[in-house]
């Protein structure tokens, strides 16, 4: 009998100790919280955020800010089971899969130096899409970034060469300005978009200073559509120097607030009216906002550093009521960059009416 007591003794200290052992596992889940907010009107590291050269430069009240996740955890930081469920039941923090942070086959490495990529094009598409709606003229020339391997234009365009026309059709380059239409890449996405599967696309080319005319055949893409596969990229030239400085920060979801605090730099006029205002979302130089990931978090690092509204992309409307912070902001739904200015204007004017997440 006394055995018999022991023996289970044994297995419960066993057992509680396994599963005690268990929640220190570390399991391959990612933790994201409240990260960091930055007004682009102000400085990071004493340096301001945004610094124009060749136009006067305003300086305004208020504050246009974009705001961050902190992720924690990783390949080489894993995260135990304890720590992930303890963040799974904080209504301030979200439990991701860590594939969507770090995708099979590719390294801490790449994916720091994929969030820098984005980061610096969504500069440059923030200084377009804002020299575009203050009517600013820049020249926005289309350039091959890469091709991909095994499509028809891998081996036939190069990388740096400059897209002249399509079909005998030149490239309108000149963005801002008052011009009508896609520019530069956006511009050849549009001009090659009606082609089908087996049909030929001509390219007039600059390489190296010369000239270089190309046939290539449209394949059927993944989708069933027609692609060559060529990445194309915008060399711009801009008439104002801007610099943009965020410190250690990648990714392309601050675009939106960029654009706006470089507008309010190069505007008489403040944007704000002296506003708190919060923001996040990728912006095109055609001044189209996208969606982006965290807004749960990111509404939470707002309302805490003071901010008064929220302007969110049209696309990530659905995860505003599922923040701690729904209810504590004015948040604000916007599809471009004209209804966030529109909407600046309204606070400014303080009226109502917003339009706001369905």
């Amino acid at each position: 009998m006394l055995r018999r007591v022991m023996t289970l003794v044994v297995a419960l200290v066993l057992l509680v100790g396994l599963g005690a052992g268990s929640l220190l596992l570390p399991v391959p889940y990612l933790v994201a919280a409240p990260g960091l907010t930055v007004d682009t009107l102000g400085e990071v590291r004493e340096e301001p955020v945004i610094q124009v050269e060749g136009a006067r430069s305003y300086e305004h009240d208020g504050s246009l800010s974009m705001v961050t996740v902190q992720y924690a955890g990783g390949p080489q930081h894993r995260l135990d089971f304890l720590t992930v469920v303890t963040a799974w039941l904080s209504p301030t923090q979200a439990v991701l899969p860590e594939e969507l942070l770090f995708p099979a086959g590719r390294t801490p490495e790449e994916v720091t130096e994929r969030q820098t990529v984005q980061m610096n094009d969504s500069q440059t598409e923030a200084t377009a899409a804002a020299f575009n709606e203050l009517g600013m003229e820049y020249e926005a020339v289309p350039a091959v970034g890469g091709t991909v391997e095994g499509m028809p234009a891998h081996g036939v365009v190069e990388e740096g060469d400059l897209i002249l026309a399509v079909d005998g059709e030149p490239v309108p380059t000149e963005g801002g300005g008052g011009s009508e239409g896609p520019v530069g890449s956006a511009a050849v996405v549009e001009m090659v978009g009606d082609r089908e599967p087996g049909d030929p696309v001509e390219l007039a080319l600059e390489r190296d200073g010369e000239a270089v005319d190309v046939e290539i055949t449209a394949e059927e893409d993944e989708s069933g559509g027609a692609a060559v596969g060529v990445l194309i990229t915008d060399r711009m030239d801009f008439p104002v120097d801007v610099e943009i400085t965020v410190g250690d920060i990648g990714g392309p979801s601050a675009g939106m607030m960029f654009a706006l605090g470089i507008m309010d730099r190069l505007s008489e006029e403040s944007l704000t009216g002296g506003a708190d205002v919060a923001g996040s979302g990728t912006i095109a130089a055609d001044g189209r906002i996208g969606g982006v990931s965290g807004i749960q978090q990111k509404m939470v690092s707002a309302r805490r550093d003071g901010a008064e509204y929220f302007l969110v992309a049209a696309d990530s409307c659905s995860q505003v009521s599922q923040s701690a912070a729904y209810g504590e902001l004015d948040v604000v739904r916007v599809e471009t960059l004209t209804d966030a200015v529109d909407a600046l204007e309204a606070i400014r004017a303080g009226e109502d009416g917003l339009p706001r997440c369905e």
